[in-house]
């Protein structure tokens, strides 16, 4: 099958090429494998579902460029991730708690919450949104532009005494809505990893509530596992 042949010849390039590689364009990879440019788009069209290709508004396509890694640790200090982050923050307001926001934060209902949303950047690419809620009378004073730069956690434990010491995390597989696609400049329904997190500090407190959105073609994490007798 023609659609066969393509996919073939574009998985060696892929396999052949670095990171984030132009690939020909349709016409001439059409020419080159003597097939019709319906039959390579549709190819090509498969490999970028699967993430192994990337379509760039007005660029071309690209193999997948190199993905942002962060470890993921159980029962030790978590390691940062790789690159330079920044973050723009998009919204930011202090709000009475709803009920249930206020159960997941252990405050009493109509309690002030501060609520921010923040998109953050590696290295000037877009590669989440962050949404976070957090007590309002943990962080007084606090102001968009200190969620722009450095560590969250460094600044809570510097400026306001609060050291976080523990988190649970659930990271589960989803699709980008347009508001999504649009802050992260990918297309709608891309691949992104859902992560929700409730961290507290050395007192017990809850001191977060953070639902993210991170690009699945630009962002992985891994484990270390070990195994016992038990283990299957």
């Amino acid at each position: 099958m023609k659609r066969d042949r393509v996919r073939r010849h574009l998985l060696k390039v892929i396999e052949n090429a670095g990171p984030g590689t132009g690939l020909a364009s349709e016409r001439d990879l059409a020419a080159e494998l003597g097939v019709s440019r319906p039959t390579v788009r549709a190819a090509i069209d498969e490999l970028t579902r699967t993430g192994l290709l990337v379509r760039q508004r007005g660029r071309g396509t690209f193999t997948s460029p190199h993905k942002v890694t962060q470890e993921l640790a159980t029962g030790l200090a978590v390691p940062p991730a790789e690159g330079h982050w920044t973050s723009r923050v998009v919204a930011f307001a202090v709000s009475p708690a709803p009920r249930t926001l206020a159960g997941e934060l252990e405050l009493e209902p109509g309690a002030p919450v501060l609520r921010v949303t923040r998109v953050r950047y590696v290295d000037d690419e877009p590669i989440a949104i962050e949404s976070l809620a957090l007590p309002a009378a943990l962080v007084p004073g606090l102001r968009p532009a200190d969620l722009e730069a450095g560590n969250f956690y460094r600044l809570l434990r510097e400026r306001f005494g609060i050291a976080v010491q523990d988190a649970v995390q659930t990271i589960e597989p989803a699709v980008t809505d347009p508001g999504q696609a649009e802050l992260l400049e990918i297309a709608v329904y891309a691949p992104i990893l859902h992560i929700e997190r409730l961290t507290r500090d050395t007192t017990g407190r809850i001191v977060e509530l953070t639902r993210s959105s991170y690009r699945g073609d630009r962002y992985r994490i891994t484990s270390k596992l070990r195994f016992d007798a038990e283990s299957g």
